[in-house]
């Protein structure tokens, strides 16, 4: 039998010929980026997103607008903009209380009694300003810099920025609390970037990551086999050259098998003290399930797991921080659940001395108007407000940002920014450039063009910076 090779062998091979050429593209660029030091010295290792899904509202928490109370009940003196829903230009005045903390005298409302503790970490941000008011294009726009579906996150653009310092977890990783935002987790995905630096996602529940629970009697079996599906893997690249999803397979039972071991110990709260877990919240119910992830994401920094995201914590009868009506009771749950644990996390950070090292973003997709918005069953007591991106709060705290510090100012109403605007494009150049990456610099050639997070927009906020 003759050896000489058809011509639909060699079709095939040079086929995959072509392809290994990309894909040694892709993992050359794959390689360098584990491996990536950043354009200039760095302030922050890793970020801790709290992601507030649903838009806190700022003149209810960080921006306090005695005005609105002085005009409770009355009539806005401007036509507001349309937003999402047609909501009445009565004004709300806060039922909130805002007392002055710290030695910056920074006012923050009851709703945060722990958070106010640690005023003199933060950098308060009063003047963000978004592009969207609709949750799906909003959520988008806080994660990737677009409205659109399909562009990489924030924590895939540090991840591919930096690469991961952990050997045995992924770089980008979110802690999924029981509401995943509307957008689903296209909202943390790595776009066109290689598959390697989306998130991945840590369920609530005994095992949080699927299928990755060891079916094997002995961890002997478990290596045998992978070793077995290592060789018939390297047989098929042998035969038909490289093959981007063969490789991906490889690395993915490569890492999977180390996180067999690793994810267990990471999530094992049993041995933890009780000052720890007085700390976290972890002996409250209310505030259990939050304090275990923000518990994680201190044990995720110090494995060097580069980008943790938290979701919001969902409650029975709730609609996260997205309160249309009764926003007094609906706040004030969605705080009494995520104060403490937030609080023990900085506070937890920084006795470690890890905060300055770690930067910590706390925040929503926008905020909420200082307009009174009612159920559609007319019941005037169960008040909330709509979406509103023209003006909102969010604050930062450790990894190189200016503790003690506020930023900004909206009107005073608390609807429209009017001093030191943040858009979200500069909130993503500044926390880039807190991790020692040049925005404009951090490219990827995709569709004709190098793509950024910033897309052509964006500009450091010096004032942030510490």
């Amino acid at each position: 039998m003759s050896n000489k090779p058809t011509r639909r062998d060699a079709l095939c091979r040079g086929a995959n010929g072509f392809g290994g050429l990309a894909l040694l593209h892709m993992l050359a660029e794959e390689s360098r980026a584990a491996s990536r030091q950043p354009h200039f010295a760095a302030k922050a290792k890793s970020v801790i997103f709290l992601y507030m899904d649903g838009g806190p509202s700022q003149m209810d928490s960080f921006d306090p607008k005695p005005r609105l109370n002085k005009e409770n009940g009355q009539k806005l003196p401007f036509k507001p903009p349309t937003t999402v829903f047609n909501i009445t230009d009565k004004i709300y005045g806060s039922p909130f209380k805002f007392q002055q903390h710290g030695q910056s005298g920074t006012a923050v409302s009851e709703l945060f009694p722990h958070i106010a503790t640690c005023v003199d970490d933060m950098a308060i941000i009063r003047s963000m300003v978004a592009d969207h008011s609709e949750h799906t294009a909003a959520n988008y726009f806080l994660h990737s810099g677009s409205g659109f579906q399909g562009r990489p996150s924030m924590g895939a653009w540090a991840n591919f920025g930096l690469g991961s310092e952990s050997e045995n977890l992924p770089g980008f990783i979110v802690l999924d609390n029981g509401l995943v935002p509307p957008g689903g987790i296209d909202c943390f995905g790595a776009g066109f970037l290689p598959a390697s630096y989306q998130a991945t996602l840590f369920r609530r529940g005994e095992h949080p990551i699927a299928d990755l629970k060891p079916i094997d009697k002995t961890p002997q079996e478990q290596q045998d086999k992978l070793g077995l599906l290592a060789k018939l893997n390297q047989g098929v690249l042998a035969r038909f050259g490289a093959v981007s999803e063969i490789e991906a397979t490889i690395q993915n039972y490569d890492l999977a098998f180390r996180m067999q071991s690793a994810v267990p110990e990471l999530l094992d709260i049993s041995k933890e003290s009780e000052a720890t877990r007085k700390l976290y919240g972890l002996d409250e119910e209310i505030t259990a399930e939050f304090g275990k992830s923000c518990l994680t994401a201190r044990r995720l920094v110090e494995k060097g797991v580069r980008f943790i995201e938290l979701l919001t914590p969902a409650r029975k009868g709730l609609d996260r921080w997205d309160q249309h009506s009764n926003l007094e009771k609906g706040h004030r749950i969605n705080a009494q659940s995520t104060d403490k644990p937030i609080a023990g996390l900085l506070k937890d950070l920084k006795s470690r001395g890890l905060l300055k090292d770690t930067l910590v973003i706390w925040g929503g997709e926008f905020g909420r108007t200082p307009c009174a918005q009612f159920p559609d069953n007319g019941d005037t007591t169960q008040i909330g407000r709509d979406h509103n991106p023209y003006g909102y709060t969010m604050w930062m705290a450790g990894g190189g940002s200016r503790p003690g510090y506020v930023h900004g100012a909206t009107d005073e109403f608390g609807y429209f920014a009017v001093e030191n605007k943040v858009h979200l494009h500069d909130l993503h150049a500044t926390m880039l450039h807190l991790l020692g990456l040049d925005h404009l610099k951090l490219t990827f050639r995709y569709s004709g063009r190098d793509m950024r997070l910033t897309d052509v927009f964006g500009n450091v906020v010096k004032e942030l910076l510490a």
